[in-house]
C-alpha cells in the first residue's frame, strides 16, 4: 500500500468504537445463547444480557426466516478497496496548515457510506459503494475555510460528514466522479462553547454528537430537548444539515424551532446573520436555506441553540387501543385539543406485536403473574384481540402540576377511545427499545440477519 498519505491521524470513536459494517457499538449485537434463545451482547443497553424468549419464535413464524441459517459478513481484509485518486498538491497544503488527514482503506472505507439498508448489505456483502479518496479532521472554523478554499483551488469534492447516520444517501461518493473525493470528518470539533444562562442558549460546534452534548448540558441543569432516533451517534451539524425532528418534538420543537444561529462555511467564505437572534423581521431567512441542505451549499460549523430547565417530572406512559383506527382517531382529538405531551407515538399492530417479542424474560414470579393478569384483563375483559390491537407510548415533562394534569387529561381522552392505560414501565421499555430496535435490522455476522418492513402511512 504505497499509496497511504497521512498526518497527525487523530484516535476517533467512529474508528474505535463504531462497527464498519453495521449500525452502533462493535460489542452490541443481538446472538443466540446455549439454549437457542435470543440476547442482547454488550453493556451499552439496559436490555443486554436479556434474553429474550419470544424473539426468535416470532422471527421465524411471523417473517419466515430460519434464524440458524446465518449471513455471514464478509471479512474486513477481504473487502477489495481500491486504491484513492491520488493528488499531491492537496496533501502538502494540508500538511503545512498541520490539518489532520489520511487515505488509509479502512478510514476512508468507514466515512463512505450512511446507514440505509442498502448501505449495510453491500458492505456485509463485500461490495463498498465509490470510497471518499482523503479524510481530513479540521479542529476549527479556521480549519474548514481553509478545506475547502485548498480544495477549490486543486480540484476536489468535498462531503461533509458528522456522526455518519444519514439514510438519504448524502454521503455518497457520485460513482462517476472524477476528481479527488474528500470527506470532511468533523468528529474533532465537538465542544459546547458557551452556554447563556439568562438568555437560555448554548454555542457548540457541529461535530458534537448528540448524547453528549446533551450530557454536558445536563450537568449543567439544562436540556435541548432534542432527541432523534439517532442520538447517540447523529451530530448538531448533522441535525441542521438534514432539519431533523426528535421524539420531543411536540414539547420543544423540531431543529429549525431550536435553532438562533448558525455559521457556515462556503466556497464563497463565511456565512452568518449579524445578530444572535431567533428570527428578523426583514428579509428571507438564511437559517432555512442552510436547514436541510445536507452539504450541498457548505459546512455547518458552529451552532447556537436554545437550552431549557431540566424538567422537574420526567414520566413515561403507554395506552393500548382495540385496533389501529381508533388509535389514530385519538391522536386526531388530541392535536386537536392540543393536550400533547413531550412524545406521543403510536405503533401499528405489527411493531406492537414485534414489542411483545422483544420484552425481556421475567423471573420473578410477582412480575410473571402481573403479566399474565394484564394480558388477561386486556384480551378476555376488554375483548380485544391480539392479532388487532395497538399501543401508544408517551413521555411527559415538565413541573408535577403540568405532568399530572396533562396525563389526567390524556388518559380521560384515551377512556373515550377505548384506550386502556398500559403502564409506565412498558411506556418506559417502549423508548429504551428505540435506542436498541436498530440492530435488529442487520446484526454481527455468524448470529441474526434480516430486515422489519412495518406499514407507511401516507400524509393527508
Amino acid at each position: 500500500m504505497n499509496y497511504l498519505k497521512e498526518h497527525n491521524v487523530p484516535q476517533s470513536y467512529r474508528d474505535q468504537v463504531l462497527k464498519w459494517n453495521g449500525w452502533g457499538y462493535v460489542n452490541s449485537y443481538f446472538k443466540l445463547n446455549e439454549d437457542g434463545h435470543v440476547v442482547m451482547t454488550g453493556n451499552k443497553y439496559d436490555m443486554a444480557g436479556h434474553v429474550m424468549p419470544n424473539l426468535r419464535p416470532w422471527i421465524e413464524e411471523k417473517l419466515g426466516v430460519a434464524v440458524d441459517y446465518t449471513t455471514p459478513s464478509k471479512k474486513l481484509s477481504e473487502v477489495e478497496i481500491p486504491p484513492p485518486v491520488e493528488n499531491d498538491e492537496i496533501h502538502d497544503e494540508l500538511k503545512n496548515a498541520n490539518i489532520s488527514f489520511s487515505n488509509a482503506p479502512r478510514i476512508r472505507l468507514m466515512r463512505a457510506h450512511g446507514h440505509t439498508v442498502h448501505d449495510i448489505l453491500h458492505l456485509r456483502d463485500g461490495h463498498p459503494p465509490r470510497l471518499p479518496d482523503l479524510v481530513v479532521w479540521p479542529r476549527s472554523e479556521q480549519d474548514v475555510q481553509k478545506i475547502i478554499d485548498l480544495a477549490m483551488s486543486t480540484n476536489c469534492a468535498i462531503i461533509p460528514i458528522g456522526g455518519g447516520t444519514s439514510v438519504s444517501n448524502a454521503l455518497q461518493c457520485p460513482e462517476t466522479e472524477k476528481r479527488a473525493v474528500i470527506s470532511m470528518d468533523m468528529a474533532l470539533m465537538d465542544k459546547i462553547l458557551w452556554i447563556d444562562k439568562e438568555n437560555l442558549t448554548c454555542r457548540a460546534q457541529a461535530g458534537i454528537i448528540g448524547q453528549s452534548l446533551e450530557r454536558q448540558l445536563n450537568a449543567k441543569g439544562y436540556t435541548c430537548g432534542h432527541e432523534p432516533d439517532s442520538i447517540e451517534f447523529s451530530s448538531l451539524g448533522g441535525w441542521i444539515s438534514t432539519r431533523a425532528s426528535g421524539m420531543k418534538k411536540n414539547k420543544y420543537g423540531n431543529i429549525e424551532d431550536l435553532v438562533v444561529h448558525i455559521n457556515f462555511a462556503t466556497a464563497k467564505g463565511m456565512i452568518h446573520k449579524q445578530c444572535q437572534v431567533p428570527r428578523m423581521s426583514s428579509g428571507p431567512d438564511l437559517h432555512h436555506i442552510i436547514m436541510g441542505s445536507e452539504g450541498t451549499l457548505g459546512v455547518v460549523t458552529e451552532v447556537t441553540i436554545k437550552i431549557f430547565p431540566l424538567p422537574e417530572v420526567k414520566r413515561y406512559g403507554s395506552l393500548v387501543f382495540p385496533d389501529f383506527a381508533h388509535g389514530v382517531a385519538f391522536f386526531r382529538e388530541v392535536a386537536r385539543q392540543r393536550i400533547q405531551p413531550a412524545s406521543l407515538r403510536l405503533v401499528d399492530n405489527e411493531q406492537f406485536i414485534m414489542g411483545q417479542a422483544l420484552k425481556l424474560e421475567v423471573n420473578s414470579y410477582w412480575a410473571a403473574l402481573k403479566s399474565s393478569l394484564s394480558r388477561l384483563y386486556i384480551t378476555k375483559w376488554k375483548g380485544f384481540h391480539i392479532d388487532e390491537m395497538c399501543a401508544a407510548t408517551c413521555v411527559f415533562e415538565g413541573s408535577l402540576d403540568e405532568v399530572n394534569n396533562e396525563e389526567r387529561r390524556l388518559y380521560a381522552l384515551a377512556e373515550e377511545y377505548n384506550g386502556v392505560v398500559g403502564g409506565e414501565e412498558n411506556g418506559r421499555y417502549g423508548y429504551r427499545l428505540t435506542l436498541a430496535i436498530a440492530y435488529l435490522r442487520v446484526s454481527r455476522p455468524n448470529t441474526i440477519c434480516f430486515i422489519v418492513f412495518f406499514h407507511f402511512f401516507p400524509h393527508r
